[in-house]
């Protein structure tokens, strides 16, 4: 098919082994974060952290906003860049309070705990992942979920993973505060870590929509605490009728070389191909390859040219798994630092839209850049979608974002 686009519950029972399939019912993304390699700044503050011991006796909660829901639910921790195994003593699920994202109180009576393979402790190898066991959970579309973690020994390692990116304010704590309704000392950190993704169990008919993307998609510009990303505000529009979303993105990614986070053709067997139910894959990325790259003619061609060919690689590794592929057209940055005099980098994000528009590699088409460029000047953002710096957007225009998706495009 080739489309072109322009333009809280209780939970209720007790953890159990097995995946429980049925014929009806398969797990899909209802949340993820990209892992990355926690940079020094980004590393949790003192006490938490003390030389190569992070987080020892200390308690994380987290909030995540899911988007499909489902009956059952289970975690991913990452441990894909810590340089040493990351033990986990014990891990709870609850509702926080009001049913608000980024809040340190849980609703009473609501914290459940999670196992792995029937036990409370796991310890999840250096550069590995480790599925927790099902536990019943009624969560409906669009609710928050706190997931908290204490780690009585700490990762033994400067080296960590986290999804800084997070939009999103967590909680440290000293000692096991994991089933407390209010952590006493916490600490608030704007950062997520270890917990990579949140499976839902759910009908047949729903799947994912995998994001690969930059800070655009990771949603540098948002508000904290809101979920007014892009890809949070498309969920809203589409509603239950919509598909899961599992977000992707890492602000200062690439699509070529390494960056913040592995580039996006390294990762995307980890990143996409392996998401549980996914079914639709959106590429908007490419604007650090082309800000990055020197800005004369010979360098911008070249970065053309390789960019156009990882997008046909994308392409063709994700329709080898039967995902349909949508390519979104890079959006301006004129008055940006990646605004070179002489206008060699602009040429490159026109050249590699043009492609993208026109090639017909892509399954679909989806005109991001049509929908926020200032139409009297299309080099730049108007000055209501832009927060501040020329490229990133503010939440009205991560709105414009979501409004120019088509529905039509997640018909199955």
């Amino acid at each position: 098919m080739i489309v072109t686009a322009l333009g809280a519950g209780m939970l209720t029972a007790s953890p159990a082994i097995g995946d429980g399939n049925a014929p009806n019912g398969h797990w899909v993304d209802t949340w993820t974060a990209m892992p990355q390699l926690t940079e020094p700044h980004n590393m949790p503050p003192a006490p938490y952290t003390a030389g190569d011991l992070a987080m020892a006796d200390s308690t994380l909660r987290q909030t995540m906003r899911v988007s499909a829901g489902g009956h059952r639910v289970r975690l991913r921790f990452s441990n894909a860049f810590g340089g040493a195994p990351l033990p986990i003593t014990r891990v709870t699920v609850a509702f926080p309070n009001g049913g608000r994202a980024g809040v340190s109180a849980i609703q009473p009576g609501t914290a459940r705990p999670v196992t792995f393979h029937g036990r409370p402790a796991t310890a999840v190898p250096v550069g590995a992942q480790v599925v927790s066991d099902p536990l019943d959970l009624p969560l409906a579309p669009g609710s928050v979920l706190a997931v908290t973690v204490y780690l009585a020994e700490g990762q033994a390692s400067s080296s960590i993973t986290s999804h800084p990116g997070s939009r999103t304010t967590s909680y440290l704590a000293k000692g096991n505060q994991a089933d407390a309704g209010n952590l006493t000392g916490a600490t608030p950190v704007d950062h997520w870590y270890f917990l990579s993704a949140i499976e839902v169990w759910s009908k047949r008919s729903t799947a994912a929509l995998v994001l690969l993307g930059d800070s655009l998609t990771d949603g540098r510009g948002s508000t904290t605490n809101l979920n007014n990303r892009w890809p949070d505000q498309l969920f809203d529009r589409l509603g239950r009728s919509g598909p899961a979303i599992a977000n992707q993105a890492a602000g200062g990614n690439r699509v070529l070389n390494d960056g913040l986070g592995p580039a996006a053709l390294a990762r995307l067997d980890r990143d996409v191909l392996a998401r549980s139910g996914a079914e639709w894959l959106i590429v908007f990325e490419g604007v650090n390859d082309i800000g990055t790259a020197q800005p004369t003619q010979e360098a911008q061609k070249k970065v053309a040219g390789e960019l156009i060919a990882a997008y046909d690689q994308i392409i063709v590794r994700a329709q080898a798994r039967d995902l349909a592929v949508y390519g979104a057209t890079l959006t301006p940055f004129g008055g940006h630092s990646y605004d070179d005099p002489q206008g060699f980098r602009e040429a490159t994000r026109q050249a590699v839209n043009d492609w993208i528009r026109t090639s017909g590699r892509f399954d679909g088409v989806i005109d991001f850049d049509q929908a926020v460029r200032d139409p009297a000047d299309p080099r730049r953002l108007p000055a209501a979608y832009d927060v501040g710096d020329g490229l990133h957007l503010s939440p009205a225009g991560y709105k414009a974002l979501a409004d120019a998706v088509p529905a039509r495009l997640f018909r199955r």
